[in-house]
């Protein structure tokens, strides 16, 4: 008996030491889109003579959820941005969201900054004066068929 136990517990060592290694490659992959994707939103502001936004925690969290709850449940879409704001307790009386999706080149920081640009609603939030804040949420994994893709949410506030 004390050697299956022996056992089980090395199993379930290895098992969840597998289970770390395996997810450090995901989990690495979605801080630098978001890290790139902040330098890019920061590089088209300054191109356009504003300030940069700086990060915030709540806003990360609520837009990192958002990306998590897209890629899981298979859908591209706002959603109940206003109950997320809520939901996360986002203070400021001006928000506003982008989202975007793609994998390899299409992902990149520069094509989103780039296709957010061409739109004027994304454009509208990049590029608010008003906007102080941002937080950024890639989650990365199997979406709409595609393997490899990046989900990215990035919700604005300010004043």
């Amino acid at each position: 008996m004390r050697c299956a136990r022996q056992v089980l517990v090395a199993f379930a060592t290895t098992f969840c030491a597998l289970l770390a290694a395996s997810g450090a490659p995901a989990a690495a992959a979605p801080a630098s889109a978001e890290s790139g994707l902040l330098h890019a939103v920061n590089a088209a502001r300054a191109a356009h003579s504003l300030p940069p936004l700086s990060l915030d925690p709540t806003l990360t969290r609520a837009a990192r959820r958002h990306s998590t709850e897209m890629i899981r449940g298979g859908y591209f879409a706002h959603g109940n941005f206003r109950g997320r704001m809520l939901a996360f307790h986002v203070r400021g009386p001006f928000v506003g969201e982008n989202l975007a999706w793609g994998s390899g080149a299409y992902a990149s920081a520069g094509t989103v900054i780039s296709e957010w640009l061409r739109s004027p609603e994304h454009r509208a939030n990049l590029l608010r004066a008003s906007f102080t804040r941002i937080g950024i949420g890639a989650s990365r994994g199997r979406f709409l068929g595609n393997r490899g893709s990046t989900v990215l949410t990035a919700d604005f506030a300010g004043r």
